[in-house]
């Protein structure tokens, strides 16, 4: 059965996917006139309040929330992973993978707000799912956007994730996995069964700590790297575009696995393209759709541009640095090598640097999850969905998951077509919003778009 999952995986994950989905960044960066360079203003805008308008969370705590989803063991693991498969180089086209799908993650936040409904619980509720059914009348996309991603969450976003933080914890402290998967549990089921609320609410204090804590080990890091950081941002920059022999405790790669994993790794990281985030940027206050877009891009900026971009850094020195103890190790072993730079407590920072964000994940993606199930069958999913959610977590915990991850994985990507479609069939859109309240400096203006309710 995994030889049949994993042929899959490359069929969804392969090339065709990576040019649509990079194709896509390119295309809307290029419709939107570059909407890169309001990066600051987004950073601006998204600890700027917006109390008057619709919505159920902050524009910040909707923020909070995508990157708690986003920001994973992929940042760390995976940018490891990328760098023992294709070379320093992959770390480049990574960052520029990252710089171009902020334009795509700017659309599809416009487009959630653009096409939120109102449930009759009074919650608002949007995502690819609504774009499809509403902006190009086309429900039978958006029905198999919600299946899609409603399955997937439970491997990608929950079970694969306590396993993770089970099997860390039990390396590094020594602590039974069915004791801290008791607890994992425990907590989880006390956050979401608020709704996005509380999930919002433990967002906005764990991203900013999470994200703080890693990134002040990476300067650490960095520092003690220091006579090595200089060649090893001109290894990465020189590696993207030519061959680099074996040697200097780095396998050898061409360019074009440079490219390959690169932008893999890059599109895996952000989640730009595949549709998860907008559903959480449809519950913000805001007033009109490009202010939240403009909030929500900056999230690809931290989850790729900076963090990802100093653990490729950080990786790359440490290797650089003592090439022989590091030759050969790939994924978390090169990741965990390279914390070892930290005196004592180097392990510990990477291991509560991945826990949170595993945890994070966990948080996140259960609020995606319940809002597609809540599309498809409405308001009575809420709870068994939650209480499935929380057992999941148990069971993930405990219990090892390849098959479940696989078959998670291929939804993953199942779920990007659908959201691809919308994104490049409403691109119009998405330019004509960020005319009217952007370009035409209006971004104080209240939307005039009519939020409709449904009986869900």
């Amino acid at each position: 059965m995994m030889d049949v999952i994993s042929k899959m995986q490359g069929i969804v994950w392969g090339p065709v996917m990576l040019l649509l989905l990079f194709g896509t960044h390119v295309f809307l960066t290029i419709r939107t006139k570059v909407i890169q360079r309001y990066i600051f203003k987004g950073i601006k805008l998204s600890v700027t309040p917006d109390k008057e308008a619709a919505g159920d969370v902050s524009g910040f705590g909707a923020l909070a929330t995508a990157l708690a989803a986003t920001i994973g063991t992929g940042n760390i693991v995976g940018v490891a992973t990328a760098i023992a498969a294709g070379g320093p180089g992959a770390v480049f086209w990574v960052w520029l993978t990252g710089c171009f799908g902020i334009a795509t993650k700017y659309g599809e936040a416009v487009l959630a707000i653009k096409y939120r409904v109102k449930g009759k619980d009074g919650g608002m509720i949007g995502g690819p799912m609504y774009a499809l059914e509403r902006g190009m009348k086309q429900k039978w996309l958006g029905v198999l956007f919600a299946l899609f991603a409603g399955l997937a969450c439970f491997g990608i976003g929950n079970g694969t994730q306590g396993n993770a933080i089970t099997g860390m914890v039990k390396n590094t402290f020594g602590v039974s996995p069915y004791i801290s998967g008791i607890i994992l549990t425990i907590i989880t089921g006390l956050v979401i069964l608020g709704g996005v609320k509380s999930i919002a609410k433990v967002c906005e204090k764990l991203v900013p700590f999470m994200a703080g804590f890693y990134i002040l080990g990476c300067i650490i890091i960095l520092f003690l790297n220091g006579h090595y950081v200089l060649d090893a941002l001109k290894l990465i920059v020189s590696s993207a575009f030519t061959p680099r022999a074996a040697g200097g405790g780095f396998i050898g790669s061409t360019a074009m696995l440079a490219i390959r994993f690169g932008i893999a790794r890059g599109l895996f990281t952000n989640e730009s393209g595949l549709g998860s985030a907008p559903i959480v940027d449809a519950a913000a206050v805001t007033r009109n759709p490009v202010r939240q877009g403009l909030i929500a891009m900056t999230g690809v900026f931290w989850d790729t541009v900076v963090v990802c971009a100093l653990t490729g850094l950080v990786l790359v020195s440490s290797v650089l640095k003592d090439p022989e103890g590091m030759a050969g190790l790939s994924g978390g072993d090169l990741s965990s090598a390279a914390f070892a730079n930290i005196p004592v407590i180097g392990p510990i920072v990477l291991t509560i640097g991945l826990i949170t964000f595993a945890w994070s994940t966990i948080l996140g993606w259960s609020y995606y999850g319940e809002r597609c199930w809540v599309y498809l069958v409405g308001q009575k999913a809420i709870m068994p969905f939650r209480i499935a959610w929380t057992i999941m977590v148990f069971v993930g915990s405990v219990v090892s998951l390849d098959v479940i991850w696989g078959i998670a994985d291929v939804l993953n990507a199942s779920m990007a077509f659908p959201n691809l479609v919308s994104l490049l069939g409403l691109s119009g859109v998405i330019a004509a919003e960020t005319k009217k309240y952007l370009f035409d400096d209006n971004m104080d203006a209240w939307s005039d778009d009519e939020i409709p309710t449904v009986d869900k």
